[in-house]
């Protein structure tokens, strides 16, 4: 909802720059009104309602010098109406009991205009029940001292015209405040709504701008720790065993081309849509293990896979398994020393994947664990493991990661598999046992 479609926030009209005028200046509208107001009043204390036969007349009948002294000064109270809502009912319900009290023979002059406006503005300015207290005191106050007061009997048409236009007058103010409240709520309502929206839009991107940097970083560090290892390799043989630098450099130029077409695909997802070239390629899953598993093992970590998942999963699923796979064997790679191994299990377990991630190594885990020591200078410990727990906790899994008993490093995910809700398990791990 936007404030066009806001009732009283429409487009502007021909009356709109008056409008804004006025609302700009209050006092000045509440001046005039009294002005027309005691206009009013001073014309129609001309018209006597009993002046002949066939009904009202005019011109029979003029206000005394008191009448118009009472007028001129509740006219006068009303440009205080905003300020003083309360003090000015009070003031113009005084000034009325007075004509009503002293007004010579006849008709009273019209003084109750003046608390009609006033009433209006009390109901227009407070709260429900305090117009009903302060509405019905009035129209009974004024009513019963006319009818007390007057020269005709009880139920003359001006005592009942005064009960009736105070009557409307207070519910009229009661309906404008009504109708004020409904639209500021809607209002409110409105820029809730837009406040809304902008927070979720900023939260939707700060999530996208999180998954893109994990995928940025699960591709960077795997590829670079192997190409760091190879050119390691390479330089090590390169004088002695020409042949393995060479493999060793094709290892590296393997690993810098995959890096490269995977952060091509991860960067064209910040690309605006309609762009050309834009990457299509699916997004890496378990499908593609076994390649995975293979770059490892090309540079020098002996890896076993057991896996029973058989059947398809969802897509946040399969990259997520992906991911921690690589993510943990990296980890191993850079820090679990140079004779360690790894073992990893992908099983379905009910309705869930469970990721285990298993080493031998001694080496010092700096990425890998709390407690842990830390690396040497210039290889600062990283975001592999946080980026694994915000990968798992966004699809509402759990991760644990943390040194095995006797030595090396332990890392498993559990990840529902909603896709595969409702099948019968295929493989049973009991408590505390470590999958092969």
């Amino acid at each position: 909802m936007t404030a066009a479609s806001v009732p009283g926030s429409g487009p502007a009209g021909p009356l709109s720059r008056p409008r804004s005028w006025l609302r700009a200046h209050p006092l000045a509208f509440d001046a005039a009104l009294a002005t027309a107001l005691l206009a009013c009043m001073v014309f129609a204390s001309f018209a006597d309602p009993h002046g002949g036969p066939h009904g009202p007349t005019f011109g029979t009948r003029a206000p005394g010098p008191l009448s118009i002294t009472l007028m001129a000064l509740a006219a006068a109270a009303l440009v205080l109406r905003r300020r003083s809502p309360v003090p000015v009912l009070a003031v113009t319900w005084a000034l009325t009991v007075t004509e009503l009290a002293l007004a010579p023979t006849g008709p009273p002059a019209p003084v109750a205009m003046a608390v009609v406006v006033a009433l209006y503005t009390v109901a227009a300015r407070t709260d429900r029940p305090t117009t009903w207290r302060i509405g019905l005191l009035t129209m009974t106050t004024l009513t019963a001292t006319g009818m007390c007061l007057s020269d005709g009997p009880w139920y003359a048409q001006e005592n009942l015209g005064l009960f009736a236009w105070t009557g409307i007058g207070a519910s009229a103010g009661d309906a404008v405040r009504s109708r004020r409240a409904f639209v500021d709520a809607i209002r409110e309502r409105a820029e809730r709504a837009e406040r809304t929206r902008e927070e979720e839009a900023r939260r939707r991107v700060a999530e996208e701008r999180l998954r893109i940097a994990r995928d940025l970083h699960d591709v960077v560090a795997h590829h670079i720790a192997l190409v760091n290892v190879q050119a390691g390799v390479a330089s090590h043989v390169m004088d002695r065993r020409p042949d393995q630098a060479k493999e060793a450099l094709a290892h590296v130029r393997e690993a810098s081309r995959s890096a490269l077409n995977e952060l091509r695909a991860t960067v064209g997802l910040l690309r605006q849509s309609g762009e050309p070239n834009a990457p299509t390629e699916p997004a890496p899953g378990l499908a593609v293990l076994d390649g995975l598993l293979d770059t490892f093992r090309n540079a020098g970590l002996p890896v076993v896979l057991a896996r029973t998942d058989e059947g398809a999963l969802p897509a946040s699923v399969d990259l997520a398994a992906y991911r921690i796979v690589q993510e943990a064997l990296t980890n191993v790679r850079k820090h679990a020393g140079p004779h360690a191994k790894a073992e990893v299990s992908v099983v379905r377990v009910g309705a869930s994947i469970e990721v285990t991630v298993l080493d031998d190594g001694v080496g010092p885990p700096a990425d890998r664990g709390p407690g842990a020591a830390a690396e040497p200078p210039g290889d600062g410990g990283g975001h592999g493991l946080l980026g694994m727990r915000e990968r798992v906790g966004a699809l509402g899994g759990t991760l644990t990661a943390g040194p095995r008993y006797g030595g090396g490093f332990r890392v498993h995910a559990i990840l529902p598999d909603t896709a595969g809700a409702g099948r019968e398990p295929r493989t049973h791990t009991a408590p505390g046992e470590e999958p092969a």
